[in-house]
């Protein structure tokens, strides 16, 4: 009896090792600070030449997740969810070459991932392309460098992390977190399709999806716009997903500096398009007009003809005009979501972990539909309605949303053909039925203005497929790509009918938006900036299903791939001056205190502040350092607990004198709710530059006062 007993306890013993085996990974988290100059400089997002940031709130960071296989440590994946409102091909291009400069070819194109948490109150100037570079007046090599600095720090830190450990995968409904912004274009997509997701968010996805590292931290996908601090803003800040990703990493380490923590939280945005955190809704702002307060038009997001006065409302609108309460409502929703998937029993993941990757050159890409007829992209254009903004940041002059005709203002028809070359008769038939506003698929002068090839990429991660997308999907458009990449996932075998798909963007490239066919008929925002053409979504999903095969266990060849798109940062045009010189007024020194804490005994709630002799942040951005912090005397020595990356801290830099170059920097403090008693002082850390010398950094120091 034992002996034919023996056969079928080594299968059992095998089964079970070959189960543990598929379900450990390599895993490696890092974190890293990508924040670039935080004054003088535009930016990224609204692109308002008005948002040039004056100061610091919250640091932008890099969060790196690797996960690779035990037995085949080859087989592995990194995904960065960014601080920045989009990835970009430049900043790609140059993390690459330099990880290979240390890792060999580890981390390549086809395994690594720079994906955004799309936020709107970011350091401008790093997209490679011309067009998102002009409100900053060109590239900025500094906001460049730190991007890719910071990103080759968190993949360095989450390299020396790695060890072997457990992965679970699961989702949950999240309420009050965000609306769809243009209702009126979801309403164009068929009725039977719509009826599919009446109880999943109906015009908007409200499914949280969260993939587990354990004790170490996770990786959480949500459609959200980074909008809920608004244009008016010109605080560098890191919007909802930032400011969640701090609540949730301070939750689990509140000792320790933002930056710091091992727990590493990551709130990476999904199909994106044509959401928003202005849950309220949008409303005309137009006092003395008699549709003040009253909801925008519709379908154009008008008030009294123009977009001007349409603004969004966050839950904290009331609160304050820049929409700081609102922001941190917004994430703290997330943050709740992701608590309550982090303590519940989510399913383990196993199977093997592959990737993806080609270039696919969008500008007159032939493909075939479904149902067998041959359709093509267009060459990159802008329409009309992208210039009327959306309820998030209104556009200006006369421009508006939901206006495809061909009947625009004259002026506009004489003035674009100085801008970008006049759309040829196959552009404008291509495009249609957009009405052709900037045809940058054909302006390449100093050097492109938009991208025609963009990247595409899968990762699988056991029976998690993340779908890698070069721009903003909107709700519906994610859906069809989720849907039938799930549905080839399945039809080939990949995976089983527990396959979990996820879209996760805008990463790598930024290709601007991607909405369905019948929402481009309407030529809302979305629409109008859906660069490729009313076939831009088939022809994504014609890719990425066609690619689906090579995540296989054992894939068969090499996918074909467009040639790589042309190296552009070295082109780039800067009119952004350096900083010539700093000096402190007549009689002061750098970090003197100009005007001292007002009291000397405060209390939770109130603001604390001081102003110094100040010098250009621009001339060190003291990156994983800090310009500002509040120190606590403890046991006779004093301790930094909070640094400018705390959202209840604000450093603010102020020109006084262009011509003799002086500056002033205000420090504040708004005392949290649970601040120990005890005795503080606000600190200033600055450098300076002399005409002829070397930067100099210094110190200033307020006086102390007191908590009660």
């Amino acid at each position: 009896m034992a002996r034919l007993l023996l056969p079928s306890f080594l299968v059992l013993c095998t089964s079970v090792l070959n189960a543990v085996a598929q379900s450990q990974y390599l895993l490696g988290l890092g974190i890293a600070d990508i924040t670039g100059p935080v004054v003088e400089t535009n930016m990224m997002g609204y692109a308002s030449l008005a948002q040039t940031d004056t100061g610091l709130h919250q640091r932008q960071r890099a969060r790196a997740f690797i996960i690779g296989e035990t037995d085949n440590t080859a087989n592995r994946v990194v995904f960065i969810n960014a601080d920045i409102a989009m990835g970009d091909t430049g900043i790609r291009r140059a993390i690459l070459a330099a990880l290979a400069a240390k890792y060999g070819s580890l981390y390549t194109a086809q395994n690594f991932a720079l994906s955004s948490t799309h936020q709107h109150s970011g350091v401008g100037g790093y997209l490679e392309n011309l067009l998102p570079q002009l409100t900053a007046l060109g590239f900025v090599p500094q906001t460049y460098n730190a991007i890719v600095q910071g990103v080759v720090l968190a993949v360095d830190r989450a390299h020396a992390s790695l060890k072997t450990g457990t992965l679970s995968l699961g989702n949950t409904t999240v309420t009050g977190g965000n609306r769809n912004r243009s209702p009126t274009a979801y309403l164009a997509n068929p009725a039977e399709e719509r009826a599919l997701y009446v109880n999943e968010g109906d015009d908007q996805d409200k499914i949280m999806s969260l993939l587990s590292f354990g004790t170490r931290g996770f990786l959480s996908w949500f459609p959200v716009h980074g909008t809920s601090i608004y244009e008016n803003n010109t605080l560098v800040s890191t919007d909802n997903k930032g400011m969640a990703a701090y609540l949730y990493e301070a939750s689990i380490e509140p000792n320790a500096m933002p930056g710091s923590q091992t727990f590493v939280a990551g709130f990476a945005q999904a199909n994106v398009g044509d959401t928003s955190p202005n849950i309220l809704g949008a409303f005309c702002e137009s006092p003395g007009k008699p549709y003040d307060g009253m909801p925008c038009q519709a379908n154009t997001s008008t008030c009294g003809g123009t977009v001007q006065d349409c603004h969004g409302r966050g839950p904290g609108f009331t609160l304050d005009n820049l929409g700081f309460h609102s922001n941190e409502m917004i994430a703290q929703v997330q943050v709740d979501a992701a608590k309550s998937l982090m303590s519940s029993n989510l399913k383990p993941v196993t199977g093997s972990v592959r990737s993806v990757h080609v270039y696919l050159n969008m500008a007159n890409h032939t493909f075939t539909l479904p149902n067998g007829q041959t359709a093509q992209t267009c060459p990159a254009a802008m329409g009309y309605s992208f210039a009327g903004g959306t309820t998030d940041g209104p556009g200006a002059l006369d421009f508006i949303q939901g206006d495809n005709s061909t009947s625009q203002n004259p002026l506009w028809e004489i003035v674009k053909s100085f801008i970008t070359p006049i759309p040829s008769a196959a552009q404008t038939a291509c495009q249609a039925p957009k009405p052709i506003l900037l045809n940058t698929g054909y302006a390449s002068f100093p050097y492109p203005w938009s991208p025609s090839t963009v990247d595409i990429q899968m990762f699988k991660v056991g029976n998690l497929v993340m779908i890698i997308v070069p721009g903003e999907l909107t709700t519906m458009a994610g859906r069809r790509l989720r849907n039938a990449v799930r549905a080839q996932l399945i039809a080939s075998k990949i995976i089983d009918d527990s396959a979990y798909v996820v879209v996760a963007g805008p990463a790598n490239t930024y290709a601007h938006y991607i909405t369905t066919r019948e929402e481009y008929a309407v030529q809302r925002y979305e629409g109008a900036s859906t660069i490729f053409g009313p076939r831009t979504l088939e022809a994504y999903i014609d890719k990425y299903t066609s690619l689906v095969p090579f995540l296989a266990d054992k894939p068969s060849g090499t996918p074909s791939s467009d040639a790589a798109p042309p190296e552009l940062t070295s082109s780039a045009l800067s009119l952004q001056t350096g900083v010539v010189f700093d000096a402190p007024p007549i009689g002061k020194s750098f970090g003197q205190v100009l005007v001292d804490v007002a009291k000397t005994t405060y209390k939770a709630g109130d603001t604390v502040v001081a102003q110094f002799v100040g010098a250009n942040p621009r001339n060190n951005l003291r990156l994983e350092g800090t310009f500002l912090s509040v120190d606590q005397l403890i046991s006779g020595a004093w301790k930094a607990v909070r640094s400018d990356s705390h959202p209840s801290t604000i450093y603010r830099w102020t020109r006084v004198n262009t011509f003799l170059a002086t500056s002033n920097v205000n420090v504040s403090w708004t005392i949290e709710s649970g601040t120990p008693a005890g005795t503080y002082r606000l600190r200033y850390f600055g450098d300076s530059k002399p005409f002829i010398g070397s930067i100099s950094s210094f110190t200033g120091t307020s006086s102390n006062f007191t908590i009660a």
